[in-house]
């Protein structure tokens, strides 16, 4: 990592800068993005979805063109029941009428009966092994009985922000690492993961953990032993001094999205994985000197990040004294949540890359389909397609089949469709005279693969959910360095600030066909600013439009919900970010209304429905850090002892704290039912 000293620094805490990276691509292929198919295949019939907005339609069109769309408003009927909240930025969190948001469990809180109570200001990696991660991401809900009401929570620890985390120690990025020592690290590290707990629906219909559950457990990146498995098991490029047979590793990273399988099996994804890694070998500026047969491997993603000085303290990440290390992260790691004693696998075949997200659907023929993001500026949108069937009485055959299959990443063409692309070794240019000499080259460079390929960069691929009706989503974040010249009427939008969602249709609902065809479902960002470019129903609410949409959820009715990710960005919006629910289908497709909003500086993750609907589940992360300069009142860097909130708890003395949430109506019900 540069010194930051030497520069201006913009960012009001690590999160922020961790975000800015992703504006830095390292994909090569930039000659023809996303952006460009988008200008090349919309054109004026996008007028007609609402593009250019209101002004625009009514001069090419007439006002006949809006009293037909007012009066098709007027005769459709949303699918979601409830009353908009109004949107904003603020302290504390906020639902729709009616319904009540409790706090489920907390960062820091026990998740089993003997733990020691949280102590933020004499806080050990011993206890940290017993108590809740920090900055909770994804959700997973495994029932554990036919009446729904005892269930395992799967949840993800994506990382840490030691500014509001402990006490003293500021932002350490910018100094260096100064403030870190080998016993903070150690909490870091026991703080990320996962977590794995038992919770109850009491007969208040009220939700809460159960502490002395023999399911309850954490996985974290320091003490959880895992296996690999796939194409790239047992490879010398996985082999470190700690590992000679390159088919075991030592804990996990980074986890944002993730998935449940149909086996009911915990898949966490290994996101930013590259921003733990560490050298002492450095030019001038501070740039890492990348040396060895892994430098172009690293250089593709972005490692060393030096986002933490775990280097400093385990030779693991830094990668002077282990290069092989960074090729062990990277992948989709499966928990059996039912089984404690059950030894983790990290799934080689699913490749390598920033995963975001790993949601899975059986398809007609038996075979189970895992779609995957990588989430950078540029990079590809990927599926994985496995080669055996799902049993539906054979959970330990299941639980096989992430081994072997086939990944495809997509294509997407002018003329609507979407070609997947198999990354096979010996097929096309992914042979031995690219460099790749096996399946195992393929998996581990699954990104280089892609590039060979010719896949179609994308704006920062997150969130990718399968519907049962053939259709999938995809969230694409934003892209604030896409160029300009890519201008069209359809898609003004050389500085995708504000990102977009697509819609796949995979043919006959094959969710293994190799040729698909795509949509865009919105265009997200102010509607009214004529500049932005967004595409919404022509009657979205002022609430109800957002911008950098990230992860959704699709529940048991077929509706979708969608959780935004602005970053520091919210100020660009001037809205916290939250839960939204998207038309999809019918007269209303494309309108969206605000349920849930976050704090000041938190991000909305999850979101995960029960099966009957009638909880809901949500991961607010990093409260008080995220763009706290450009909170009126406040405007300026939060610490542990100064945080722009101090969410949820608001006592003196208690740092804010990443929370799980629960959200039932009152009295009973169906959410938005």
């Amino acid at each position: 990592m540069t010194d930051n000293s030497k520069t201006t620094d913009p960012y009001c805490n690590r999160a922020e800068a961790f975000e800015a990276f992703d504006d830095i691509p390292t994909n090569p292929n930039l000659s023809k993005t996303f952006g460009d198919i988008v200008n090349l295949r919309y054109g004026r019939r996008d007028v007609l979805r609402g593009a250019l907005g209101v002004t625009a339609v009514t001069a090419l069109f007439g006002t006949s063109a809006l009293v037909a769309a007012d009066q098709a408003v007027a005769a459709a009927k949303g699918s979601y029941d409830f009353s908009e909240i109004e949107a904003g930025v603020d302290e504390t969190h906020h639902v729709a009428d009616g319904y009540d948001a409790d706090i489920l469990i907390r960062w820091g809180d026990k998740i089993v009966a003997d733990a020691p109570d949280f102590d933020p200001n004499n806080q050990t990696a011993a206890a940290q092994l017993t108590q809740f991660g920090y900055n909770n991401d994804y959700i997973g809900f495994v029932p554990l009985n036919d009446a729904g009401d005892r269930a395992l929570l799967c949840v993800n620890h994506e990382y840490t922000n030691e500014e509001v985390m402990f006490p003293g120690l500021g932002r350490q990025d910018k100094i260096g690492f100064t403030g870190m020592t080998k016993e903070l690290v150690e909490i870091e590290m026991a703080a990320h993961g996962g977590t794995v707990i038992e919770i109850a629906r009491g007969a208040d219909g009220k939700w809460s953990p159960v502490l002395e559950s023999r399911y309850n457990r954490r996985l974290t990146a320091s003490t959880t032993e895992m296996s690999i498995s796939g194409p790239a098991a047992g490879h010398d490029r996985l082999k470190t001094s700690a590992d000679a047979t390159g088919t075991k590793v030592v804990g996990t990273i980074n986890n944002c999205a993730g998935g449940i399988t149909p086996w009911g099996t915990y898949l966490m994804a290994e996101e930013n994985f590259h921003g733990y890694f560490w050298t002492d070998n450095k030019d001038a500026d501070g740039k890492a000197i990348l040396e060895g047969p892994e430098a172009a491997s690293m250089k593709r993603y972005g490692v060393p990040g030096g986002w933490y000085a775990w280097g400093k303290y385990d030779d693991r990440f830094n990668i002077d004294k282990e290069p092989n290390e960074s090729n062990r992260f990277g992948y989709v790691v499966e928990v059996d949540p039912m089984d404690p004693d059950a030894v983790p696998v990290k799934h080689t075949a699913l490749g390598r890359f920033r995963h975001e997200g790993a949601e899975s659907i059986v398809n007609s023929d038996g075979r189970v389909v895992i779609y995957s993001g990588d989430d950078n500026r540029f990079d590809y949108l990927y599926k994985f397609v496995t080669a055996g069937t799902y049993n539906p009485d054979d959970r330990a055959a299941n639980m096989q089949l992430l081994s072997e299959g086939t990944l495809y990443v997509a294509r997407f063409n002018e003329d609507g469709t979407v070609d997947w692309l198999p990354l096979v070794h010996g097929e096309g240019p992914l042979t031995a005279e690219n460099g790749f000499n096996s399946q195992a080259d393929v998996v581990i460079d699954a990104r280089m693969a892609a590039d060979k390929l010719g896949a179609t960069p994308m704006d920062r691929p997150e969130d990718v959910e399968p519907a049962a009706d053939g259709k999938v989503y995809v969230m694409l974040t934003n892209n604030t360095r896409r160029k300009p010249g890519d201008e069209n009427p359809a898609n003004p939008r050389a500085d995708n600030a504000f990102g977009h969602i697509v819609e796949i249709s995979e043919t006959d609902n094959d969710f293994t066909s190799t040729k698909s065809t795509w949509e865009i479902l919105v265009k997200c960002g102010d509607p009214k600013v004529t500049e932005v470019g967004a595409q919404w129903h022509p009657d979205q609410s002022e609430a109800g439009w957002f911008g950098s949409p990230d992860n959704c959820a699709i529940d048991a009715d077929g509706r979708l919900w969608i959780s935004t990710d602005q970053g520091s960005s919210w100020a660009k919006t001037g809205k916290a970010d939250g839960l939204y629910a998207l038309e999809r289908s019918g007269e209303l497709r494309g309108k969206s209304k605000l349920f849930f909003r976050v704090p000041i500086g938190a991000e909305l993750c999850g979101p995960k429905f029960t099966p009957d609907q009638q909880a809901l589940f949500l991961a607010i992360q990093h409260p008080a850090t995220d763009g706290t300069k450009n909170y009126p009142g406040f405007e300026r860097d939060s610490t542990f002892e100064d945080p722009a909130t101090r969410w949820p708890d608001f006592a003196d003395g208690m740092p804010p704290r990443p929370s799980v949430v629960v959200v039932t109506k009152q009295g009973g019900g169906k959410i938005a039912g």
